[in-house]
């Protein structure tokens, strides 16, 4: 009787928070309405209230199992959504239909990841299977590449209308296979036996998988030039080492081998030479490479505190500004304060996977959930500091802000297997 009303506290809990959640996304949608010349519409309300009912249907589907699944992620989750619908409408209205169908596509896909009968074993034991899919699919785009803008980075695929970049998919497939290896090796990582100075390091025979994959998508990338998902793929690898074997010598060997990479990419990319330098000095070609960072940096001062209010900012001044820079228009229409609000949601959300990962019953599960929240925390951190000018820009996508619907769909996946991974948990 206590464990079927603890599920049921639970399901009330995420009902209060999904009313709050939907309450912002609403706020977030109403003054846009209020901006148009007829005002508020039915029409116009219709998108937002459209990804609240299927967090509804989500919810009761939770209810109805009744699965202790983490009350908070669903609520956190459709606040970015909603922020997502809104920014989109506000940034690129063209484009705000196709991310709306993306955005419920993504619900659909947590729910899927939620409640389809899901092969754990099957992950865990062809995970080099996954890895390599992920490689030929990054690998077909060096031959078959398209951009979906005209003389953009061909770093997409394509089958008549429908495009997506296979990095994203790359980036979850690639937690998965770390998941099974590192599992699997857990005692080796932390019982090990090669010592390198003062450094304690797994045998050579046991790393060799490991840096052949990791490798092999690195390079992939680099010859792209695709450098953030690069970036993030080898701080998720980092950060699942130490999480499988709790010592720092992995992460030490690790940031020596990124100082290595960084040098000699720097040398011999002109692409890096650039991207350093701009994020150095913007101003050196503000009519040029640098006028999109000034730009961002310009309406990051507009905001102040408070912001200049939703769809009072000029935000579209912006180049990309609806993909790459879709974190300057919310913190100058926002300000400040929902600058920082979203952070906080970002880290909820990677707190809330880590403590799925700890409640894991299994090493899998557990580096599997951490995993996914690292990657995604990952991937914020590094577009947010790439904006706000603390690194260099890296062209990855805000997750579930930006416009692009691989970025959204996988996410969204992620943000699935974790649910998942909570409901199992408890």
């Amino acid at each position: 009787m206590s464990l079927r009303l603890g599920r049921l506290l639970q399901r009330v809990d995420e009902a209060l928070l999904l009313a709050l959640a939907a309450g912002v996304t609403l706020a977030a949608a109403l003054p846009l309405q209020l901006l148009q010349p007829e005002g508020i519409r039915a029409a116009g309300l219709m998108p937002p209230l459209a990804l609240i009912g299927l967090f509804v249907v989500l919810h009761l589907a939770l209810l109805l199992r009744g699965w202790r699944a983490d009350p908070i992620v669903l609520p956190v989750l459709l606040v970015l959504m909603g922020l997502s619908l809104a920014l989109q409408q506000r940034l690129a209205p063209a484009l705000a239909s196709r991310q709306l169908t993306w955005l419920l596509l993504g619900a659909a896909i947590v729910g899927l990841a939620c409640h389809a009968p899901l092969p754990w074993r099957l992950l865990r034991r062809y995970r080099y299977t996954w890895a390599s899919l992920g490689l030929a699919l990054v690998g077909l785009t060096l031959v078959f590449g398209r951009s979906p803008v005209s003389g953009g980075p061909e770093l997409w695929l394509g089958l008549g209308p429908l495009v997506f970049q296979p990095a994203e998919l790359l980036k979850l497939l690639l937690v998965i296979f770390l998941a099974g290896y590192l599992a699997d090796k857990q005692e080796l990582l932390v019982e090990s036996s090669i010592r390198l100075g003062p450094l304690r390091l797994m045998p050579l025979g046991y790393v060799a998988p490991l840096a052949v994959v990791l490798g092999a998508c690195l390079a992939l990338l680099a010859v792209q030039g695709d450098l953030g998902a690069a970036l993030l793929l080898f701080c998720t690898t980092l950060g699942m080492l130490y999480l499988a074997s709790l010592r720092a010598a992995y992460v030490v060997g690790g940031l020596a081998v990124f100082a290595g990479g960084s040098w000699l990419l720097f040398e011999r990319l002109a692409i890096v030479q650039q991207r350093i330098a701009l994020w150095l000095d913007p101003w050196s070609d503000p009519q040029g490479g640098g006028y999109q960072l000034i730009q961002a940096l310009m309406a990051i001062a507009a905001g102040g505190v408070t912001g200049t209010g939703i769809g009072l900012g000029a935000p579209t001044s912006i180049p990309a500004v609806h993909t790459d820079f879709v974190y300057a228009a919310l913190v100058e229409e926002l300000g400040l304060a929902g600058a920082a609000a979203l952070v906080l949601l970002y880290a909820l959300l990677v707190l809330r996977g880590f403590r799925v990962a700890i409640l894991a019953r299994t090493p899998y599960a557990q580096l599997l959930a951490g995993g996914l929240a690292l990657s995604l925390g990952v991937q914020a951190l590094v577009i947010i500091g790439g904006v706000l000018r603390l690194i260099p820009l890296t062209g990855i996508t805000l997750p579930f802000l930006s416009y692009g619907g691989t970025s959204i769909v996988t996410s969204a996946a992620a943000v699935g297997l974790l649910l998942r991974l909570s409901a199992e948990a408890a």
